[in-house]
């Protein structure tokens, strides 16, 4: 599917101005970044890279598109001319998904004409916006989670679209499975799901339930014993499915106290190796507060997937170059850098990140003029990933991404890895002159 009208009306109105006044064929680049964190995040995580590569390749108009828009008087004759032949032929450079940013980190530069760039600012916003927010909510619930596996369960708290990209995006971002079959079906995700509560409702007591369900799926299946009391629902699991039970879960009320006294039963029944599940309504600080408890997985929804839990990544597409001349924005509170950018991260030899570092592309300048005298390594974060329109060869897979992520948390340093508020976890320096 065309992903062309995935956009604002005022780029085809800037496109129709520009094509008017001769402008449209001007070099130009576009800097994603952003100003600020999140408040109360110390790090972004890049996600949606990918998805962003395919919609730019997606981005085409057919007739019936173009004339729509001509009916509707949204473009002009030689508009629609442009756009009928348009395919984007830069260049796109960016830090690769998984990755970890900072204020002004310059995670995706678009190189092209200004027709062709101006165009693609929306849709590249809100799949990178959408997509960031939710692998960093993620991969904060992860780091809480201390190795416990953690289970995306917030399709029902999203728009469908959304939700099957944002259980793509929390899976880059650490969680183990998701219970959206789309994203298994067209990214790979692993999927994880047994029953709900109607199915216990369904039939005419609880251990009626649970035992159907152990027909169907083994003895290793996870039996949710919520429904009406959890002590007798656990007494009613393990009398279906025996010492074999795989895991017992549990999605409401005071967790911490009810996984004790689960533990306790479970134990006392002889299922040792029955393991806990909770859910409902968890966010990165409750997931924290069970780390000492007896919980083994976590299921996690309304909190990665919806603006309380993943607050907007807050990026931003500026113009920051027109045919190689620096041009930035003067706004009070929405300045920008003027200049085609590159970015850098220095090391300490423990491995542990000390700062972001940005600088122009073509200065070339020793990123960190103190490397040459001190410990710390440098290395570059951004890497091509299309030249004159094509995808690049050998982009990391979802996977790969995801164990990159895993990597870039290690080098954080502890006070980075803190949910209270706080600065960034590195600072920015910005060698742009």
């Amino acid at each position: 599917m065309s992903s062309a009208l995935l956009t604002d009306r005022y780029e085809l109105t800037m496109l129709a101005a520009a094509l008017a006044d001769g402008s449209a064929q001007r070099r130009c680049v576009f800097e994603v970044f952003t100003r600020r964190l999140p408040d109360g995040r110390r790090f972004g995580v890049v996600a949606g890279t990918q998805r962003v590569l395919q919609a730019i390749t997606d981005f085409t108009f057919d007739a019936a598109m173009i004339a729509g828009l001509q009916e509707s008087s949204v473009i002009d004759p030689r508009t629609a001319e442009f756009l009928s032949q348009y395919r984007f032929s830069g260049d796109v450079d960016g830090y690769p998904e998984g990755e970890l940013y900072f204020p002004y980190s310059p995670l995706l530069t678009v190189s092209g004409t200004f027709a062709e760039a101006v165009v693609l600012e929306t849709v590249v916003l809100s799949i990178l916006n959408h997509d960031s927010a939710i692998a960093a909510a993620a991969a904060r619930m992860v780091s809480a989670a201390q190795g416990r596996p953690v289970i995306e369960m917030g399709s029902r708290r999203a728009h469908e679209i959304a939700a099957v990209a944002s259980a793509r995006a929390a899976y880059l971002g650490g969680f183990a499975s998701t219970s959206n079959l789309a994203a298994g079906a067209e990214f790979g995700v692993p999927t994880a799901g047994t029953a709900a509560h109607a199915f216990t409702l369904l039939h005419d007591d609880e251990l009626a339930a649970f035992r159907s369900q152990v027909a169907a799926l083994g003895p290793g299946t996870t039996l949710l014993v919520d429904t009406y009391d959890i002590t007798q629902g656990i007494t009613n699991a393990v009398a279906a499915a025996g010492t074999a039970l795989g895991a017992v879960r549990i999605d409401s009320g005071d967790l911490g106290p009810i996984a004790r006294q689960a533990r306790a039963q479970l134990d006392e029944l002889g299922n040792t190796d029955t393991r806990i599940v909770v859910s409902g309504d968890l966010d990165e600080f409750a997931i924290a507060s069970l780390a000492a408890l007896p919980v083994d997985a976590y299921g996690a929804g309304t909190a990665v997937v919806t603006g309380s839990g993943a607050p907007t990544a807050g990026l931003v597409y500026k113009l920051v170059s027109v045919d190689g001349r620096p041009v930035a924005k003067r706004s009070e509170h929405k300045a920008s850098q003027g200049g085609r950018k590159t970015a850098y991260r220095s090391y300490k030899p423990t491995g542990t990140a000390v700062e972001e570092i940005v600088v122009a592309a073509s200065s070339g300048v020793d990123p960190s003029p103190a490397a040459e005298t001190s410990e710390l390594q440098v290395r570059p974060l951004q890497v091509p990933l299309m030249r004159t329109g094509q995808v690049v060869d050998g982009l990391a897979t979802l996977d790969e991404s995801r164990a990159h992520l895993l990597s870039a948390m290690v080098t954080l340093p502890w006070d980075g890895l803190k949910l209270s508020r706080g600065e960034p976890a590195i600072a920015t320096r910005v060698e742009v002159r």
